[in-house]
């Protein structure tokens, strides 16, 4: 009965939604119906006999397919609070064997995905306290149901849709499973497409709550795509971007393939510039600027081909011209690798052209610069520049913080996450983010960790927030500068910093603090992640060493400074181990109510040191954009 009153409550509240589904309408395209059409199988195989790389692609999902015939079927495995981690395996086997059927019409991959269907279908429940688990298995389920079903019995037919409907979609009406409708993270964007698949995969059978389902999505999507704006940056970080933009995709294209139309989100401020975001993330040696909760992977990305289609931009392809290699990645690790091939098929890997910009500047949650001196040489230098606050969803205390690398290494580099479960295991809270956050005890998600200003050795103010104030694309001086000085409230006057690329030679940190009026003498710690060995040259210079080359740091300061180094292994046994890195720079001791302007030089073997031109960042301001 209160499953019967939630969705008459859902119905009410829903039939003011602008965009919906024609609410008269009980027809739907027949099976398959699911981002591939009956038939359109053709096409791609038509793409193929043009495309050795696609070929190459394909048979790669063949050769993962015939391991899987191998494997026993999935269990109903629980590490902590996640079924996750068997749910991602769900999709990743279901696509892969239903996708293998369609175009081979084997009967082995038809065979294994009808088992591994039936035996997720019989699990106790997908998990529904951690509803991304929920979410990935629904999409999992409803791909393999909806692409075989002309070939599944009757019998298999009734408990995979019985499983989409009760274990999948009738979940999601708990109110204590349902707070995804109300955020703007990717846990939006995820569990709202697992559902949508959902209500798609059993739409005749369950037409009213299919169609509430969808219009539900349509409406509280919006949420999480707003965020989008103005310039497409992604709040969560490059790894969270390539799992919940990858799952609005996934909604779009299928919602689109039925409906012909998208309901309006494609084009909110933002959303299709993203993929520029996502693309210019990606440093010279092939690592993203990992920040926030993110790992620093090499991965092809599906959705990447989406945006690429539906803009007419082959530019955004750049990087994953590289990662459609089998050489080059694991892309049969990649639960959603079908989909590139359905979005991108039809593109000539040989086509793909090079961006034309050196610098992109994104605002919004997590404002970021991203600078580099060439698209094609991979020794070419790359920073990333991020401002942004730590209070939104996933996000370290690393306002200011950056990222660099030069002749095919990384020299600041970001540790990125660390294992949940690692910490939820010891009792850690990691999922506060006040001022007062036991998350904030995690080395890695605070200041001490990151490539930025520390005061007095204390945290930085959760509720602070940066954007990027200001920046030039002048090739002799591609830069950036930003205010951070809401990070440091109660702690500094004013703060200012600067990143550039000076002459294509080498990079320039430049800050501008000024001290409290009331306060006491002020230590200012700069600091930088690195994995190179570290060796301090004098008492204004450090050389660091890695993979055979060489950088030297300059410190540019008139007063005196201590030259340190820190040590990245942390007291706390919950802490990741760390092992490789160091943290060096300096510490200098300012009197209250002073100004004070530092800058560090980053410079690689080889290159050529000129004075910059522009000294204060006050002269950046008028130089730049």
């Amino acid at each position: 009965m209160r499953r019967i009153i939630l969705l008459f409550v859902f119905l009410v509240d829903l039939i003011s939604v602008v965009y919906s589904i024609n609410a008269t309408s009980e027809t739907i395209l027949p099976h398959p119906r699911i981002l591939l059409l009956k038939g359109e199988e053709k096409k791609i195989q038509e793409n193929f006999l043009k495309s050795k790389v696609w070929n190459e692609i394909q048979n790669e999902i063949l050769i993962e397919c015939d391991r899987i015939l191998l494997l026993p079927c999935l269990e109903r495995t629980i590490i902590g609070k996640r079924l996750l981690n068997v749910s991602r395996e769900a999709l990743r086997r279901i696509f892969f064997l239903s996708y293998a059927h369609r175009i081979t019409n084997e009967q082995k991959y038809l065979k294994r995905a009808e088992q591994e269907l039936l035996s997720v279908s019989h699990f106790e429940n997908w998990n529904p306290s951690h509803f991304l688990d929920v979410a990935e298995m629904t999409m999992a389920v409803s791909i393999g149901y909806d692409w075989l079903y002309n070939n599944l019995s009757e019998t298999s037919r009734k408990t995979i849709k019985d499983a989409i409907l009760f274990k999948g979609i009738e979940p999601s009406f708990e109110i204590e499973n349902n707070g995804f409708l109300k955020t703007d993270n990717n846990w939006n964007q995820v569990c709202n497409a697992g559902m949508v698949y959902g209500a798609l995969a059993i739409y005749e059978d369950v037409p009213q709550l299919s169609k509430q389902v969808i219009n539900q999505a349509v409406e509280t999507l919006r949420l999480p795509m707003k965020n989008y704006g103005p310039d497409g940056t992604y709040a969560e970080g490059y790894g969270y971007w390539e799992y919940g933009t990858s799952f609005n995709v996934m909604f779009l294209a299928a919602i689109e393939k039925i409906y012909k139309t998208d309901f309006g989100l494609t084009h909110l401020q933002g959303f299709l510039n993203t993929a520029n975001y996502y693309e210019n993330m990606v440093g010279s040696s092939g690592a993203s600027f990992n920040y926030a909760d993110c790992e620093d992977s090499k991965a092809l990305s599906p959705a990447m081909f989406w945006f690429s289609e539906i803009s007419n931009n082959k530019s955004l392809l750049w990087n994953e011209r590289k990662l459609l290699s089998i050489n080059e990645s694991n892309n049969f690790k990649n639960r959603l690798l079908p989909a590139a091939i359905i979005w991108g098929s039809n593109i000539d890997p040989d086509s793909i052209i090079k961006p034309g910009n050196l610098i992109w500047i994104g605002q919004g949650t997590a404002p970021v610069a991203l600078m580099r001196t060439s698209w094609i040489d991979s020794k070419a230098i790359f920073v990333g520049f991020k401002g942004g606050t730590a209070s939104s969803n996933h996000s370290h205390m690393d306002v200011g913080s950056f990222v660099m690398e030069a002749n095919g290494v990384r020299w600041a580099m970001d540790f990125g996450m660390q294992n949940y479960e690692s910490l939820e295991s010891k009792g850690v809270k990691i999922w506060d983010r006040n001022q007062e956050s036991q998350r904030w005890s995690v080395f890695r998600y605070n200041n001490f960790a990151h490539n930025t200003l520390t005061i007095n050795n204390r945290l930085h103010r959760v509720n602070g927030y940066a954007k990027i104030d200001s920046y030039s694309s002048d090739s002799d001086f591609i830069s950036s500068t930003a205010d951070l000085s809401s990070v440091f409230h109660e702690q500094l006057a004013s703060c200012m910093r600067g990143v550039a690329i000076v002459d294509k030679q080498y990079v320039l940190i430049s800050d501008e603090i000024k001290t409290l009026a009331d306060a006491a003498e002020t230590k200012i710690r700069w600091s930088m992640l690195t994995s190179a060995n570290v060796k301090i040259k004098n008492k204004n210079s450090i050389e660091l060493v890695k993979n055979g080359e060489k950088l030297l740091m300059k410190i540019e300061y008139p007063g005196r400074i201590a030259i340190k180094t820190w040590s990245t292994k942390s007291k706390n046994d919950f802490d990741a181990d760390n092992t490789g890195t160091i943290l060096v720079g300096f510490e200098i001791i300012v009197p209250k109510n002073s100004i004070r302007k530092f800058s560090v030089v980053l410079l690689p073997e080889g290159a050529r040191y000129t004075k910059p031109l522009f000294s204060d960042l006050c002269d950046w301001y008028k130089n730049n954009n």
